[in-house]
């Protein structure tokens, strides 16, 4: 589905289900925001965009303790869920997306490569523990098709049918 359908969709389906939803976006640098503000009338569903591409901002806007960041690094499941449940936080969203990764072409390591995104969805009420979190391993190197392809994803998260999923495991997946 073409990004312009499928966050048509997200507001679709969410506003059918009387829901308001938030982003916090490291790598993908508001495009997921973009997505979703480029379909006239998406104030009644999307409430709030953090573009949170430093820690310090992931610390100051979304409530992301350093400690975490120390610990496990501003790439990981750890920082996703801090982001995710600092964005419901911060924000009047029923659901929360946050993401965060390397985009490349440069800042990959041999844990952390470049196309790693790790991704967590949240929703208000739910118990913590329950939060979705998973680390994605987009097959290329070229920045653009990794924050493209990070962007659908983070999408697709927002879809109302998205509500049952738990913590998952690594997948890799193509950025074309």
């Amino acid at each position: 589905m073409a990004r312009d359908e499928l966050a048509a969709n997200v507001l679709a389906s969410n506003r059918a289900v009387g829901r308001k939803l938030a982003v916090a976006e490291s790598c993908t640098g508001g495009m997921v925001s973009a997505a979703l503000t480029d379909i006239a009338g998406s104030s009644d569903v999307f409430s709030a965009g953090f573009i949170t591409y430093s820690a310090h901002a992931k610390q100051t806007q979304l409530d992301v303790s350093s400690e975490i960041i120390e610990t496990f690094g501003e790439v990981s499941l750890a920082t996703a869920w801090a982001m995710a449940a600092g964005t419901l936080a911060n924000s009047d969203a029923d659901v929360a997306v946050a993401i965060t990764g390397i985009a490349g072409p440069g800042g990959g390591s041999e844990k952390k490569p470049v196309g790693l995104v790790v991704f967590a969805r949240a929703r208000r009420g739910q118990d913590p523990d329950d939060y979705f979190t998973q680390r994605v391993q987009f097959a290329s190197t070229d920045r653009a098709a990794i924050r493209h392809a990070a962007t659908l994803f983070a999408l697709d998260l927002l879809q109302p049918d998205r509500d049952e999923l738990r913590p998952s495991e690594d997948v890799a997946l193509p950025a074309p």
